[in-house]
């Protein structure tokens, strides 16, 4: 039998979240991780730009053998998801319309909060995919949240300062819309690291939300798409990154929470 064989794309390194929620989903797979961190940050580049890269990355893995692709990058689901399924012969799965579901599923009323980055939020990618499930999304971009994430000062003060300052500018924006959400979606694959300070501080601002994550909400999908799995062994993986791959094995750690021992170098050209 042919192993089964997946590929996870992102710009760099947050994808990993998303590898991270479906590695136990898939017993006796093997995955194929691809970070283009010679050419990011996507959310600079234009949209042809970042559709180029994406497609480059996405018949890669294909080539290698994978079986189904998942976009793990919110700026490339938003700009290129349509040039990517165009492009390759297996299916594909983007984060942003199974994070929209996923709040949809934990929203009590028709108002949600996504933070996400300046990209994503540019796109309004997630407000109209959550306005096609009937909710209201209200986007707020979160621009230092990533950096703080890299540096790994996921539990320190600073990203606390920082949060507060978000969260309580984009529930004083909704209130004076009449607007409380009563779900947040981390739409960044960055944010899964600090879902749980998010949840505090919300605590702290009296907001009962829950929180969503986009990560797991996107590894139940592509779960559910490729039905029931089967295997005495655990997945595996390996990963691939277009510049600094010792970078990337330190900081990829982090994101996958286990140990990445080796990283293959890639040249997709400029």
């Amino acid at each position: 039998m042919t192993r089964n064989t997946i590929g996870v794309f992102d710009s760099g390194f947050g994808g990993l979240t998303v590898l991270r929620a479906l590695l136990p989903l898939f017993p006796g797979s093997h995955f194929l991780y691809l970070g283009d961190t010679a050419r990011l940050p996507y959310g600079a580049k234009s949209q042809a730009t970042i559709a180029r890269y994406a497609v480059e990355s996405a018949r890669f893995l294909e080539d290698k053998g994978c079986q189904r692709l998942v976009i793990a990058c919110n700026t490339a689901t938003a700009l290129a998801l349509p040039d990517i399924r165009d492009n390759v012969g297996v299916p594909v799965t983007g984060v942003i319309l199974p994070g929209a579901q996923a709040a949809r599923a934990a929203a009590t009323g028709e108002d949600i909060l996504v933070l996400a980055t300046d990209a994503t939020v540019s796109s309004h990618a997630y407000r109209d995919n959550a306005a096609s499930l009937g909710l209201r999304a209200h986007e707020k971009a979160c621009p230092l949240l990533v950096p703080l994430v890299e540096e790994g000062w996921i539990e320190h003060p600073v990203l606390y300062d920082v949060l507060r300052i978000y969260l309580r500018e984009a529930l004083h924006e909704m209130a004076e819309q009449g607007r409380v959400p009563s779900a947040v979606l981390l739409g960044c694959t960055h944010y899964p690291l600090i879902a749980d300070p998010i949840r505090r501080v919300l605590r702290e601002l009296d907001c009962p939300a829950t929180v969503v994550d986009s990560a797991e909400a996107t590894a139940a999908e592509v779960a559910a798409a490729a039905g029931p799995q089967s295997s005495l062994h655990a997945a595996t993986f390996e990963c691939f990154a277009t510049d600094s791959v010792q970078k990337f094995a330190r900081l990829g750690s982090l994101f996958l929470q286990r140990p990445i021992h080796s990283v293959n170098l890639l040249d997709l050209g400029g």
